[in-house]
């Protein structure tokens, strides 16, 4: 488990003119993010969920590209196993519960494409690739702090 940042720019807005600057996920997603790997016990990834106060995160193989997603939804799973069988929470690996087919947004994507993503999926985050590597992630959040910013600017 790690904490990464990602360098990358912010969209400055002026109200008074016309916007013709880019408008992407890079410019709005978050950077520091709390990464795990498939080796890694659930009980390590719950502690740091409660620890950061998040409720997810990417899980990178040792050469960094992403293999799947943990969650609390995820780990839901586990907690409901161990009530079944009558176990405490076993020290399983975070690649038996994490969920492998992701799906991602580019860096360079619109964030209006990115909201048409969100709202055709069931996700409130996803992560942000580029050139095949986690460089950030773009919460429903994030998206609607961009269009707040945005509100009354035209775009060409």
């Amino acid at each position: 488990m790690g904490i990464k940042s990602f360098q990358g720019r912010r969209a400055k807005a002026d109200s008074s003119k016309e916007y013709n600057a880019p408008i992407l996920v890079e410019d709005y997603m978050s950077r520091k993010l709390v990464t795990f790997y498939p080796e890694q016990s659930i009980l390590q990834v719950m502690e740091s969920f409660a620890k950061n106060k998040i409720s997810g995160g990417p899980v990178l193989d040792e050469n960094g590209f992403l293999v799947g997603i943990i969650s609390e939804a995820d780990c839901m799973k586990q907690i409901s196993e161990s009530r079944y069988f009558n176990q405490p929470i076993l020290d399983a690996s975070v690649e038996r519960f994490m969920t492998k087919n992701v799906e991602t947004i580019p860096h360079d994507m619109s964030i209006f494409d990115a909201a048409g993503v969100f709202h055709r999926n069931n996700r409130r985050r996803l992560p942000v690739l580029k050139d095949d590597l986690v460089v950030g992630q773009i919460s429903r959040k994030d998206i609607v702090i961009a269009a707040l910013k945005l509100s009354g600017h035209n775009w060409k």
